[in-house]
Parts: C-alpha cells; structure tokens; sequence
C-alpha cells in the first residue's frame, strides 16, 4: 500500500492512495482532520468486522451505526488516550450473543486500526440492538 500527501495551501493537503482514492485534510478544521479521520477509521474498520461476522453467522443485519467518542491528552501531543465505540445494529431477530461476540472479535483479533492503537489508547466498546 503507498499514498502521498501533497500540501495544498495554509494546512490543508490533498492525500491520495494507489489505489486512486483521494480526500482533503486541514490541519485548521475547514476539512477533515487527520485526528478525525483515526477516529472514523476506528468506527469504519470495526463497523466492516461487525457486519461481516453477523452476515457469516446468518444474521440478518438491516444497519450498523457505529458512535464514536474520544478523548485526547491535554497536552501535545493530543494524542487519543481514549475511545469509545457504540454499534448499534437493526435487523431481524439479531442474537445478543452473536453482536456481541461480533463486536468482541473486532476489537480483539480482526479491526487493524483498533489493534494498531491497543497498548496507547484505552479502547472501549458496547452494543444495542435496535
């Protein structure tokens, strides 16, 4: 995998993949920040597991939303020193025991962002069903 960031003006920069995606960040918050965009990896990349592991366990999943809220040192650098993730899930029958068996797997095996982070920032999760 390779991207590069290219300054744009003041502290915005155009990032793009190899893969030909592309996003703008700003580092003054007219755009996505680079601290946002942890965050909402931390929430996508779970989210992904999630609906993945209730589909293969013949789950009838309808909608995840996953909230995030974090907390980040006082001082530079703001690092996250907690995050806590929330999935609600809608569907049909779902089993309390496979969400959270599926929110479980994510956050200890599966989520690359989350494990990247473990060890650093306290991470938290919870689930309902809707």
């Amino acid at each position: 995998m390779q991207a590069t960031v290219t300054w744009q003006e003041d502290m915005k920069f155009n990032c793009e993949t190899d893969s030909g995606q592309s996003l703008v960040m700003d580092g003054n918050g007219s755009t996505l920040t680079p601290m946002e965009s942890v965050l909402l990896s931390v929430g996508a990349c779970s989210s992904i597991d999630v609906v993945e592991i209730l589909k293969k366990s013949r789950q009838d999943v309808t909608d995840c939303v996953c909230e995030l809220n974090a907390e980040r040192a006082e001082d530079a650098p703001r690092v996250f020193t907690k995050i806590h993730a929330h999935y609600k899930v809608t569907g049909n029958n779902i089993s309390d025991k496979h969400l959270a068996r599926a929110v479980q797997l994510s956050a200890e095996k599966y989520c690359s962002v989350m494990l990247m982070l473990s060890g650093k920032v306290d991470i938290e999760t919870s689930y309902a069903i809707v």
